[in-house]
């Protein structure tokens, strides 16, 4: 049996409808922008692999960095025990985030980052003798997969099955240009009318959304009516950290600071399962108490490790070198280059560029669903041409490996040209 064969017979992989979906894609290796399957076929990663691999896959450096901490220390529990790595991750974190961001708490994913966050606002309240228990959150968020994650997102086929047994969350629309107003006014209501805690949103772009991208000044005035609130704030950065913005955090490009911070993805350059939650020192002073029962009883059994840790650090020495901040560069130009060759095709309804994500709107009579027939059709259309896209609904987006050649971009162009002549 081939690899794919073998695959069905005991693996359930995720956001997969088994009796309908094609068979998976078995990959045997990957280099730079580009995976090999086990036929041969070579597919151009478009999307960097669910957004995780900035600096291209086999990449030797983060691999030697892992090998030389594997060979050294490769995991030593972090309740009770600390290590370099931790602590130098924790250093050079430090230098690149907003700095009000002075205690980091690691977990393994974005949806437990999130979830650390969500946890920690509720309790900081808890622990002051308060009583506030709504999260605010946009519409068609996505934060993650655990409950509080879950519940603070806005897909509803993800949750629907799991209503009436969440954490209060309300939501509030996306301030996206035209809506600005509508944004501000449905957040300060919330506020008026519940006892919240925190709201937590995605800086700038709705990842799992379409990307849909609003303004960094309509979010300084939704975290302003917060901070005059007692609200927290808490950035989910999972998607858009480390570059992906063409800034090192979306949060860089705002004059408000969140409270907290959610870090994942692209962290350890794709390699190794990690996340991290950034807290101001006022949020750990809150749990820093003669009471054991204000300390945050939560963590991982792998927190903090520190193969993990060293990737993560490999991970960050590439991102700030002048060639990666070039690499940003190049490839928002060359998005801004396509924008302006498509955006006037008579298919697509609208298109928008930040950093190195690319996205446009197909045209339909209908709504499309989020796994609907135009998005399968568009998938399969990809795959076939040797472009690894994956669709939501009628929107294709571009988040690509920030080593990407110019050839293998014009290739991916040239293929949702394609897309929309033939599709």
């Amino acid at each position: 049996m081939n690899l794919t064969e073998r695959d069905r017979q005991f693996l359930w992989h995720p956001y997969t409808q088994h009796k309908t979906a094609a068979l998976p894609i078995a990959i045997k290796k990957g280099k730079g922008a580009l995976l090999w399957d086990e036929n041969d076929n070579e597919y151009i990663d478009a999307i960097a692999s669910w957004w995780v691999n900035p600096f291209g896959h086999s990449n030797v450096f983060i691999a030697d960095a892992i090998y030389k901490q594997l060979t050294t220390l490769e995991h030593v529990l972090f309740g009770g025990f600390t290590h370099e790595p931790a602590i130098v991750l924790a250093e050079k974190l430090m230098e690149i985030l907003p700095k009000n961001q002075q205690k980091i708490f690691f977990s393994d994913n974005g949806s437990t980052a999130v979830e650390v966050a969500i946890k920690v606002g509720l309790q900081y309240f808890f622990n002051k003798g308060e009583k506030k228990t709504t999260i605010i959150a946009f519409e068609n968020a996505f934060h993650g997969d655990t409950f509080a994650a879950m519940a603070a997102s806005g897909i509803s086929f993800y949750t629907q099955a799991f209503e009436g047994m969440f954490i209060d969350v309300v939501r509030i629309p996306v301030p996206i240009t035209g809506q600005e107003q509508e944004s501000y006014d449905a957040l300060q209501a919330v506020i008026e009318n519940n006892n919240c805690a925190a709201f937590i949103y995605e800086p700038l772009v709705q990842g799992a959304a379409g990307m849909v991208m609003y303004e960094p000044n309509t979010l300084d005035v939704l975290m302003q009516i917060c901070k005059q609130n007692s609200v927290l704030t808490i950035a989910d950065e999972v998607m858009t950290g480390f570059g992906k913005t063409g800034k090192t955090f979306a949060t860089d490009y705002l004059v408000e600071k969140p409270d907290m911070m959610c870090l994942s993805k692209a962290l350890t350059g794709g390699t190794i399962p990690m996340a991290i939650t950034t807290f101001t020192q006022d949020l750990f002073d809150a749990f820093y108490d003669d009471d054991i029962n204000k300390a945050l009883f939560h963590g991982h059994t792998f927190t903090a490790n520190p193969t993990g840790c060293a990737a993560a650090l490999a991970s960050l020495e590439l991102l700030r070198t002048n060639e990666m901040q070039d690499n940003l560069v190049r490839v928002n130009q060359k998005h801004l280059d396509f924008q302006k060759k498509v955006e006037n095709h008579p298919r697509v309804a609208t298109t928008r560029v930040l950093g190195v994500i690319f996205a446009l709107e197909i045209k339909t009579e209908t709504n499309e669903s989020y796994y609907g027939t135009l998005r399968n059709k568009l998938y399969n259309f990809f795959i076939a041409n040797g472009v690894i896209l994956r669709p939501v609904g009628n929107i294709v987006y571009i988040l690509p490996p920030y080593i990407i050649t110019d050839e293998q971009l014009q290739k991916i162009y040239d293929v949702v040209e394609d897309a929309l002549e033939k599709v």
